[in-house]
């Protein structure tokens, strides 16, 4: 995944693949989205990014599942 920002048309680009866009689709009124020949996320804009999306910051954080054990407090008999 990449995200864009493009400050001189403050438009945020968030690209979730690399295929080709074959549709594209109004979701409101300053954000759209792209899919593929399945119908699958390609990526998607939004307009005036620092509005509508509190451009303003931007972090990642990964979530990782724990396995089952992990983190649990008990006792057996």
């Amino acid at each position: 995944m990449r995200v864009k920002y493009f400050s001189d048309t403050d438009t945020a680009l968030v690209e979730f693949t690399e295929n080709e866009v074959m549709e594209t689709k109004e979701i409101s009124a300053n954000i759209y989205i792209d899919l593929d020949k399945h119908g699958n996320l390609v990526s998607m804009t939004i307009e005036h990014a620092r509005t509508n999306a509190r451009l303003q910051e931007f972090s990642y954080q990964e979530i990782v599942e724990r396995s089952q054990g992990e983190g649990r407090t008990g006792q057996s008999s």
